[in-house]
């Protein structure tokens, strides 16, 4: 090699490597205002001793001499001549002049304007004069103007370069798509007491190379179609040998047949030689389905291996999205005057590279809001008997094939009354939707388009812009997002979400004679539906699943296909999204297995509803992958009752009925349209309640321990201070001598529960108030 391209070659690999280091020097100079600061401040010396002398070999003079201030600056602050607060922000600002000069070469042999005033401002915090290059290159008249020195760069971005120990993409500066081995560039002034650590980061260098993305993609799709392939090769693997099998009973009859028949000699003896020929025939045939079919089981084993292994070479540390947290969220902090401690666990597990972006963006939103929103000023976090310094912790832990990200703060959690309110204000629900909202579902407001508690708009919020771009792009790869929050106490916000793309373990189910898949990730169960287990919760169909009422849907309907419930007993899957669960309806089930998912091809699939991608099978039929988070959206919306336009006024409802499950439904109801309820579990205790209460209306059942609904309603009716309030009996006894005997006791209506519904509730309490 001569010596250009050689020259060359170690500047790609300095830009590498330095990116790497700039972000440990990054993450090193946060920790200085730490308790680990003296172990922080060790880590940074040593990294910014590395890159001086890395840089001076190359003749990257800018570099060079920024890190020997940066030394200075760190060298002060050890030695308490400096503040650690000023010490911490000078070398963040150094940090990004490096950053630009190391992706702009050109400036770091000769320096520019921005790099002679950050290195007197490191001089000044140090104490310390840093000999100059020599003639600043100042930046000519036509070109851009370098960035200032002084301000920050943007609060969340993701870092230079990924860790050279993952398989991922080059960066920009590459022109070659693969190196083939990291060249390591050692400073000759590196101290005795770094060789354990540049050995073992020799190690890890010399067991990784950097790779194109695109070349992993490719390796991935073909990884998927050669297991399909070598499934396809074990089905006719068992094709082949059901052939020899039949030519095997075959020359058993033809054997049989010949024993009947009276031959010559000479044809006999014929028929003893094709006899042995045909034994002999079959014993081969024999031993080359068993070699076969175990060279096809070898064969598929492996390249289930190789896909695995493709698949693991795909993920990428979360780390490579985490390191550039810690800096970010100090400075949403500073602006704020708040103090932060941000606490990053796991953040060596891999996620699929494709996601990351995606996964970045979702928790850039969520840290920006935990800060912003989340996290109260030191002050009041005092007055309130919490520590001054707030507490954002970002835990990662797989289960399974899924990926659980949950982003924590101790800070002042959610007003579910304040979060309706706002919601009315911004005339995203009506008062009487706000009022009829479970906690849950007050909660879920936040990921409204438009949604937000700032009343004026900053740089890091009130647009309306943030946890709905949070919950797309998780459900765009196929998680899902939950919210716990508690007041005063703090909120965590949890991202479930797959842990690959390329390959999936999906159920296969039949709709007609067309095959389906599910993300075996969102299965909770497969059942047989009985007719005793179902049920209707709101006057939508459910089933009884773990105790649970659960939404049953035909899975056929649903996605505009024909068919539907065509069995006394029909399979359905239970499938879970959030905290949401539903049971689809299927014609059957065909197997579990993982396949390689490709994007939809063609016009007729490519963004049509509830279908992630395709998958092919071995008997040559494309398998379509269903979206569980499109599919449940429209289970929750089939399931949710219409809200009917605001009453003239709001009631108080007495509701009495001994069944949990009954009052918690029919109560949701009548929040639905607008009133207040209280409860009562039978006769006795409403009739109770009537005497020392004001009630508008009256719902009640009929068979109740105590004191029954008819017996109930004639009491009351026979009560001249109560006599005029409203009786609606609402009973799952539908004949008509039922609903006779409960008019003659002086009820006002009289609705069945398997036919209630939100319209026909609500007409009769508008009749009868």
């Amino acid at each position: 090699m001569d010596t250009e391209a050689l020259k060359k070659s170690l500047l790609k690999k300095f830009q590498e490597v330095t990116a790497d280091r700039l972000q440990k020097i990054q993450l090193g100079v946060i920790d200085l205002e730490k308790e680990t600061a003296e172990q922080a401040a060790d880590d940074v010396a040593r990294e910014l001793h590395t890159m001086k002398g890395e840089a001076r070999m190359l003749g990257l003079a800018a570099i060079g001499q920024l890190a020997h201030a940066a030394e200075d600056v760190l060298r002060a602050e050890r030695e308490g001549k400096t503040a650690t607060e000023t010490a911490t922000d000078v070398m963040l600002r150094a940090c990004d002049v490096l950053s630009d000069l190391i992706e702009d070469l050109d400036a770091a042999h000769t320096g520019t304007s921005v790099t002679e005033e950050m290195v007197k401002a490191l001089s000044e915090v140090s104490g310390h004069p840093v000999p100059a290059l020599g003639p600043v290159r100042k930046p000519a008249a036509s070109a851009a103007q370098p960035p200032p020195a002084a301000p920050p760069k943007p609060a969340v971005q993701a870092p230079v370069a990924p860790p050279a120990a993952v398989v991922q993409a080059p960066a920009p500066a590459q022109a070659a798509p693969r190196v083939a081995e990291p060249v390591a560039v050692a400073a000759p002034a590196a101290k005795e007491e770094e060789a354990p650590n540049a050995a073992k980061s020799n190690s890890i260098a010399d067991r990784s190379i950097r790779v194109n993305v695109e070349v992993l993609d490719s390796l991935g799709l073909l990884a998927g179609d050669l297991l399909v392939e070598s499934a396809r090769g074990r089905l006719r693997s068992t094709e082949t040998a059901q052939l020899f099998e039949r030519f095997s009973r075959l020359g058993d009859r033809f054997l049989r047949i010949s024993e009947d028949v009276d031959v010559p000699d000479d044809i006999h003896k014929e028929l003893e030689r094709a006899e042995a020929d045909l034994h002999m025939l079959r014993d081969d045939a024999f031993r080359f389905v068993r070699r076969n079919g175990d060279g096809i089981n070898t064969l598929h084993g492996n390249l289930a291996q190789l896909a695995d292994h493709v698949a693991e070479a795909r993920l990428v540390p979360l780390s490579t999205v985490f390191d550039a947290f810690p800096r970010a969220v100090r400075d949403i902090a500073k602006t704020q005057n708040k103090e932060v401690d941000l606490v990053i666990e796991n953040a060596d597990i891999g996620v699929d590279r494709s996601m990351l972006a995606d996964v970045r963006d979702a928790l850039v939103h969520l840290l920006r809001n935990a800060v912003d929103h989340g996290l109260e000023s030191a002050d009041f976090r005092q007055q309130m008997g919490k520590p001054a310094q707030g507490r954002i912790r970002i835990r990662v832990r797989v289960d399974g094939d899924m990926l659980h990200i949950e982003v924590e703060d101790d800070g002042r959690g959610m007003d579910t009354e304040r979060l309706k309110q706002v919601a009315i204000n911004k005339r995203l629900l009506s008062p009487v939707q706000a009022a009829a909202l479970s906690e849950r579902e007050a909660i879920e407001l936040i990921f409204r388009p438009g949604f937000s508690t700032r009343e004026q708009v900053s740089e890091l919020s009130g647009r309306g812009v943030g946890m709905d771009v949070v919950k797309r792009k998780v459900e765009t790869l196929g998680g899902s997002v939950g919210v716990q929050s508690r007041q005063g106490r703090g909120t965590t916000i949890t991202l479930r979400l797959p842990q690959s793309l390329a390959l999936m373990k999906v159920l296969l189910v039949r709709l007609g004679d067309d095959v389906y898949g599910m993300p075996a990730a969102d299965v909770v169960a497969v059942m047989r539906i009985k007719p005793d287990d179902r049920m209707e919760v709101f006057g939508t169909l459910a089933v009884r699943h773990r105790g649970k009422p659960t939404a049953l849907v035909a899975l056929g309907p649903l996605l505009g296909l024909n068919g539907g419930n065509r069995f006394d007993k029909p399979p359905a899957v239970v499938v879970r999204h959030g905290d949401d669960y539903a049971a689809l309806v299927v014609d059957g089930f065909v197997d579990e297995r993982e396949v390689a998912v490709k994007p939809c091809g063609g016009e007729f699939l490519k963004g049509a509803p509830f279908i992630a991608g395709t998958a092919a099978l071995e008997d040559g039929r494309i398998a379509v992958l269903l979206h569980v988070p499109d599919i449940m959206t429209e289970v929750r919306r089939m399931a949710r009752p219409v809200t009917q336009a605001p009453a003239s006024r709001r009631l108080r409802v007495l509701l009495v009925d001994d069944s949990p499950i009954a009052r918690a439904t029919e109560g949701a109801l009548v929040k639905a349209l607008g009133h207040s309820v209280e409860e009562a579990q039978d006769g006795e205790e409403a009739y109770v309640k009537v005497q020392t209460n004001t009630y508008d209306l009256i719902l009640t059942d009929v068979q109740m321990p105590k004191l029954d609904g008819f017996s109930l309603t004639r009491r009351l009716k026979g009560t001249p201070a109560v006599a005029r309030i409203p009786v609606i009996i609402l009973s799952s006894l539908a004949s008509p001598e039922d609903k006779r005997r409960g008019l003659d006791a002086g009820a006002d209506a009289y609705l069945v529960k398997g036919e209630l519904g939100v319209e026909i509730l609500a007409q009769s309490i508008d009749r009868l108030t």
